[in-house]
């Protein structure tokens, strides 16, 4: 007979591999499956730098905060690496934004510190920034940077170090469902009980076949990078925090670290795209767009950078509406169980939705209110007439 998994994960992703070093922590026989060879820059995993934070509009996720930063400890204790720099978060808005007044809410009601700053107080402790007047500021002395191409290896390696077994190079054809899931990949077809899609921006295209059509959006992020004018000015070693400016169509960045003397600043942003195709976007109007808006922005706010991009990469955010992601079982096959949507801010997260996920596996009580993260949420997301 075939060999029967006790689990396999779709997507080798930062959330893909916290939830298989979850399953196999717990004793799960996993299997943890990657379209592409490991280490890639094809999805939204990739880079050195994450910004990690406490500092939320929405309290669920300052919640889920305060666990995720002793598992993030826990897998630099098991691997002796490094993850995580402490910088503080500085979170900027008009003062007239209820962003900031929920984002404190949210913090007092995990029990987390922050403080507040005023305008003045913001032009003190910050000469090289340059807001209005009727800018203030909320300073989240937990947060900093994680190291993600370092985060999602360690978690990688204590998958397979508690027995997990990882395919890369192996893109996943057709599902089968039933009582035990059968799934059919590039190379071989492998038996589960349980089986988890985590596949990021491709999430669409594997859910379609099985009946689901959820409102997520994938799109394509200008990652860009400013050099100093005058070297240690946003160094991560003179103190410079990372940093989120809450207005509307939110930027935000991470001290100087991945290059040196090299500001990472970003909005939060940009054109649909197919994933397949990420790079087809690439001299659009939209993605044009956004430089010139982030090169003014920068001429205004950050006076201490040259103000037109010295390095530009890019990723892959997968957008749902409300940017809550969706953490659910599919609700006919209650067997496979789906994370998607993370909405460029999954990253810090992951331990936490890894063990959700894990939960909702082995049919344990989520540690956490998941009705923010249901499918049931969006109306209509059943494919009509699917096949399958």
């Amino acid at each position: 007979m075939a060999e029967v998994w006790d689990a396999v994960v779709v997507g080798a992703g930062i959330e893909g591999s916290a939830t298989a070093f979850h399953l196999a922590k717990n004793g799960c026989q996993t299997l943890l499956i990657e379209q592409f060879p490991l280490p890639h820059s094809r999805g939204s995993s990739h880079g050195a730098s994450r910004i990690i934070r406490k500092a939320y509009v929405q309290q669920h996720y300052a919640q889920m905060m305060n666990e995720a930063y002793p598992i993030w400890e826990q897998v630099e204790q098991e691997t002796g690496t490094q993850l995580y720099m402490k910088t503080g978060g500085l979170m900027v808005a008009p003062s007239s934004s209820k962003q900031l007044d929920l984002t404190e809410r949210s913090l007092a009601g995990a029990g987390s510190e922050f403080e507040r700053l005023s305008s003045d107080d913001l032009k003190l402790r910050f000469p090289n920034l340059s807001f209005p007047a009727d800018y203030r500021a909320v300073l989240d002395p937990e947060a900093g940077v994680l190291k993600a191409d370092k985060a999602l290896r360690c978690l990688q390696d204590l998958f397979v170090k508690y027995g997990g077994r990882i395919h890369d190079e192996e893109k996943v054809m057709r599902i089968d469902p039933g009582d035990v899931v059968t799934v059919h990949t590039s190379k071989s077809t492998y038996k589960t009980r349980k089986l988890l899609l985590l596949p990021g921006p491709w999430a669409g295209k594997l859910l379609g076949p099985l009946g689901l059509q959820p409102p997520l959006k994938p799109v394509r992020i200008s990652v860009l990078y400013w050099r100093e004018k005058r070297p240690g000015t946003y160094a991560l070693k003179k103190g410079f925090p990372v940093f989120v400016d809450h207005t509307t169509a939110h930027k935000y960045g991470l001290p100087c670290l991945e290059y040196p003397g090299i500001f990472k600043l970003c909005y939060h942003s940009g054109p649909a795209i197919d994933p397949d195709d990420r790079d087809g976007v690439a001299g659009s109007h939209g993605n044009q767009e956004i430089v010139r808006m982030m090169c003014d922005y920068v001429r205004k706010h950050f006076p201490g950078l040259e103000s037109v991009p010295a390095i530009q990469e890019s990723c892959i955010y997968t957008n749902t509406p409300d940017e809550d992601f969706i953490l659910d079982r599919h609700p006919q096959y209650r067997n496979i169980i789906i994370g998607a949507g993370f909405s460029g801010h999954g990253f810090k997260l992951a331990p936490v939705v890894g063990k959700l996920l894990c939960e909702l596996a082995m049919d344990k009580q989520p540690s956490y209110d998941m009705t923010p993260f249901s499918l049931s949420r969006f109306h209509n997301t059943a494919t009509p007439q699917a096949k399958l």
